[in-house]
């Protein structure tokens, strides 16, 4: 018998602020975290809009000193990290043994901000003008091992990195370690920061984000809806504080919820686009329902990649329909990247952040900017709006370039 895994934990660096109650509630009231960039000229760019966390201080967290040698992803990172950590109650050699506590933070980018520092120092003032925390702060395996060193986590340490599916297989691979039973405790999430110059600019020349909304930008994240054009990029990090339950119990710990259920399958079809016809996230679906031992009846709610690109929103979709079937007319789907945007590498995490709370509060936050509707996107995406609803059952999906697809299900206790 698998042994039972749950959340005792939560960390958010989101655009709404630092802290998981100012994330949940701006999402339960449908606020927008969308506004035009200011981390850079967007002027020449198609797209101009993102979900910056505008007002994050990261002296709050580190020292100015280790603060001004890490990556803006790593700082977010450390920040949500230590907040997950003071929300458990968890302090290494009081309630917790440094060896079985494990960290898994991925990132789908890494340290682009440092990239594109320290290549403009190399082409306008040379080489030796490069700095040596060029290499440490551009890994995308950086933000676990500062975290571990940070906290004293001796255990497992590594990262995930499968574009904006990183956050959500980072969390079940701590899972499966924690049932493993080689360590009590696993922080594990993901953090981006790759609201920058090149990035946009990659992104914009892919076509892939949104451009018809730039004088309006809280209208521009608008997934299922028939006027989605594209996705608005955010930044931020969630990190979750996974913990054996006997371990949790035998503290007195605070539960959230249960990490029930992990499945990952790969579209083998394309660099960029999902298939078509939803082959691979059907059967994530189907085997992460089958791995929590839940059927297609039992889940209440499903918080979407719901991208708002045409083709992520309408494939999403029908491999919801494909995988439940008839109960598919009962669940309700939202897109919680209408507020946040879509945090890449982070996405996954803040998303199981949403479920954790949507079944410790009996409340789904909407799909906001949903105003016309799509034949092709036919779900209940609870509209703008929140609805209080009890929900025992909820599962989270993501997709990653290369074709990766990743499910979590959280159930209540």
């Amino acid at each position: 018998m698998k042994e039972r895994i749950v959340v005792t934990g939560l960390g958010v660096v989101s655009p709404f602020g630092d802290g998981v109650d100012p994330f949940w509630e701006a999402l339960k009231a449908g606020k927008n975290g969308v506004g035009k960039v200011t981390l850079f000229d967007a002027s020449e760019l198609n797209c101009q809009v993102a979900a910056e966390c505008k007002d994050f201080d990261p002296t709050k967290y580190m020292d100015a000193k280790e603060a001004k040698r890490s990556d803006r992803y790593t700082q977010f990172a450390v920040a949500a990290a230590k907040m997950a950590m003071n929300d458990a109650g968890l302090v290494v050699g009081e309630n917790l043994e440094a060896e079985r506590f494990g960290v898994l933070i991925g990132s789908g980018v890494g340290g682009m901000d440092t990239i594109e520092k320290q290549s403009r120092a190399f082409i306008e003032r040379g080489p030796r003008r490069v700095s040596p925390f060029m290499i440490p702060n551009l890994l995308a395996n950086m933000s676990s091992g500062v975290v571990a060193i940070g906290l004293g986590a001796k255990g497992v340490n590594f990262s995930v990195v499968s574009a904006c599916a990183t956050g959500t297989h980072a969390i079940g691979e701590a899972l499966l370690h924690l049932q493993l039973g080689r360590e009590d405790v696993i922080l594990a999430g993901g953090s981006e920061a790759a609201i920058t110059s090149l990035s946009f600019a990659g992104f914009c020349a892919m076509k892939a984000m949104a451009t018809n909304f730039n004088d309006e930008p809280h209208r521009a994240s608008r997934p299922f809806d028939a006027d989605r054009c594209g996705f608005v990029m955010g930044e931020g990090a969630g990190i979750l504080v996974l913990e054996r339950y006997d371990h949790a119990v035998a503290r007195g710990a605070k539960i959230y919820c249960e990490v029930a259920g992990y499945g990952a399958t790969c579209d083998a079809y394309h660099i960029t686009s999902p298939d078509v016809e939803g082959r691979g996230l059907s059967l994530c679906l189907q085997r992460t329902l089958s791995d929590a031992g839940v059927s297609v009846d039992d889940v209440d709610y499903i918080n979407a990649h719901g991208t708002s690109t045409p083709y992520n929103d309408k494939f999403e979709t029908a491999a919801i329909r494909k995988v439940f079937g008839s109960s598919a007319n009962k669940l309700m789907v939202s897109s919680t990247k209408s507020m946040t945007g879509h945090m890449l590498g982070a996405a996954g995490a803040i998303e199981a952040a949403v479920c954790a709370k949507t079944i410790q509060d009996g409340v789904i936050a909407p799909t906001i900017n949903y105003e016309n509707p799509d034949s092709d996107c036919d779900l209940d995406y609870v509209p703008n709006v929140a609805r209080e609803v009890d929900v025992k059952v909820a599962v989270s999906t993501n997709l990653g370039f290369g074709g990766h697809n990743g499910a979590l299900v959280f159930k209540k206790m």
